[in-house]
């Protein structure tokens, strides 16, 4: 996934506007302009897109983080230069307050199964034996899982199965 693409879905899934994402960026020390949110949120083929970097959607997380579970005491972390899926997961996990189940069960609501050691596996850090790679499917179908929680399913579209999942 692009950053682009989890910036889009985080703004849908939470209901964001324009002065809500600034409000964001801002808690995390980043001032940013209406303009570029909306460059950061147009779709790919739109000739006024602009690609959001990853430093920029580090910024946006921790700020995600500060306004969902208030500033923490001592010094802010610094944004990351460099985002992995498994990296968006965590501080998502950490912004909306969740354990490992409410994780597992988020990834229910979007039909995926996941195990408490996959998911323990993705949450750890690089070079630990277990750690593995969280894919873009993974990272996709917990957004997707949030989607369904806050917004509730959508019942226009048909749901479509893998052929690969048993």
């Amino acid at each position: 996934m692009t950053n682009n693409d989890v910036l889009r879905r985080l703004r849908y899934i939470f209901g964001f506007n324009d002065a809500k994402m600034i409000k964001i960026f801002a808690n995390a020390g980043r001032d940013v302009k209406r303009g570029h949110i909306i460059a950061w949120t147009l779709k790919d083929v739109d000739p006024a897109f602009e690609e959001c970097n990853d430093r920029m959607l580090a910024t946006f997380l921790n700020g995600l983080i500060i306004e969902k579970r208030g500033k923490r005491d001592g010094p802010q972390p610094k944004p990351e230069n460099q985002l992995s899926n498994n990296l968006i997961l965590m501080k998502l996990k950490i912004a909306l307050n969740m354990k490992s189940e409410d994780i597992i069960a988020t990834m229910a609501l979007a039909d995926f199964a996941l195990s408490a050691h996959e998911l323990s596996s993705f949450l750890r850090r690089p070079g630990h034996r277990n750690y593995r790679e969280c894919k873009d499917q993974v990272l996709r179908n917990f957004l997707m899982g949030l989607q369904v929680k806050r917004r509730g399913a959508n019942e226009d579209k048909p749901v479509v199965k893998s052929p690969w999942k048993t």
